[in-house]
């Protein structure tokens, strides 16, 4: 099949380059229906833009950048594909930067952000991350910010997130409603906005249905896999321990299975599992495990969509832009569905 170029797809849909240059562009002079048209038949023709002309002619990179903790975390991975999908579109490279959950390293990637060597960012901050200098400084210098799902309120930027305390409120009443009265909290960062928020949730639901919540429910994981194992261990092992978990990660959900299969506990007769998680395989694993999914890839796509507007519209205010997409509870065996 001949590459698609745009005077092609502007024949193909009857309209002229102009038109479908705008559109694809977002551009507020074209109609809704008619950016809808022109982005579905691009799609349907894999219509590629060249990322190279319009960057001489702007004096852009043409290539944004997505900063994010690890991509073995489904959740990323399936973001980062919603990122590519509106990228692709727009003709732009994606340079994607993983921070192993470090702050330094985080920091590092974004001071070499300020010469110019992308049009803009998408960032999901590190569980370490607890100051925004290196942040505002690329607003400072007129490269756009947006975060997704991990975001710190306190900075002028775009936040694309989920209902994270609504979402940790309704997983701690379903366990309490399939008969669990001491239910634990994996945290992996008390600096993490999501993390609070679910937490919040947690201990709010636990208080509305009058049960006893304190610190001791709370257990504070870490990025070290042989450390939550120890740590893991020790809770599962407790004569009093825990009926009900609910893991505010994904990575945290492995050693729970695990370790449950070793001190020969049942889930869910013993204990009652749930997992914040976008896990493909959380139907087919032994028990298919409860969930709260978020929608990762229309986040992906709803933060580059922002981020691309910003870049585009020079009067564009994308720093009030704080949407948020709802996530779903998936009930299956672990919590006994």
């Amino acid at each position: 099949m001949p590459e698609i170029n745009i005077r092609a797809l502007a024949k193909e849909l009857n309209l002229s380059i102009g038109t479908v240059s705008k559109a694809l562009k977002d551009s507020y002079e074209i109609s809704a229906e008619t950016k809808r048209r022109v982005l579905e038949v691009a799609k349907k023709l894999h219509y590629a833009p060249n990322p190279y002309a319009s960057s001489l002619r702007r004096k852009k990179s043409n290539t944004i950048a997505v900063v994010v903790p690890e991509v073995a975390d489904s959740y990323f991975s399936q973001a980062i594909k919603g990122i590519e999908e509106i990228a692709q579109l727009k003709g732009y490279h994606v340079l994607v930067y993983l921070t192993y959950e470090s702050y330094a390293r985080e920091k590092q990637i974004l001071d070499e952000f300020t010469n110019g060597r992308v049009d803009g960012l998408l960032i999901s901050v590190s569980s370490e991350t607890c100051s925004t200098g290196h942040i505002e400084a690329l607003n400072s210098n007129k490269v756009p910010v947006v975060f997704f799902d991990r975001a710190i309120d306190e900075t002028d930027a775009a936040k694309i997130t989920t209902n994270d305390y609504d979402s940790g409120y309704e997983a701690t009443r379903h366990l309490i409603e399939r008969g669990c009265r001491k239910i634990a909290y994996l945290s992996i960062s008390n600096l993490l906005v999501i993390n609070t928020k679910r937490m919040m949730g947690f201990r709010n639901a636990m208080t509305d249905s009058k049960l006893h919540v304190d610190d001791n429910n709370i257990v504070n994981c870490s990025n070290d896999d042989n450390e939550n194992n120890r740590i893991l261990t020790e809770v599962l092992k407790q004569k009093n321990r825990a009926d009900g978990i609910i893991s505010s990660v994904e990575k945290l959900i492995t050693p729970v299975y695990t370790i449950c299969k070793q001190l020969k506990l049942q889930i869910p007769a013993d204990l009652k599992v749930l997992c914040f998680s976008n896990l493909s395989t959380a139907h087919i694993l032994n028990p298919s495990l409860t969930t709260i999914t978020q929608p990762a890839f229309d986040m992906g796509k709803m933060a580059a969509t922002v981020l691309f507007k910003a870049v585009e519209k020079r009067n564009y205010n994308w720093q009030d832009e704080n949407l948020v997409i709802p996530s779903k509870l998936y009930i299956r065996d672990s919590t006994g569905g």
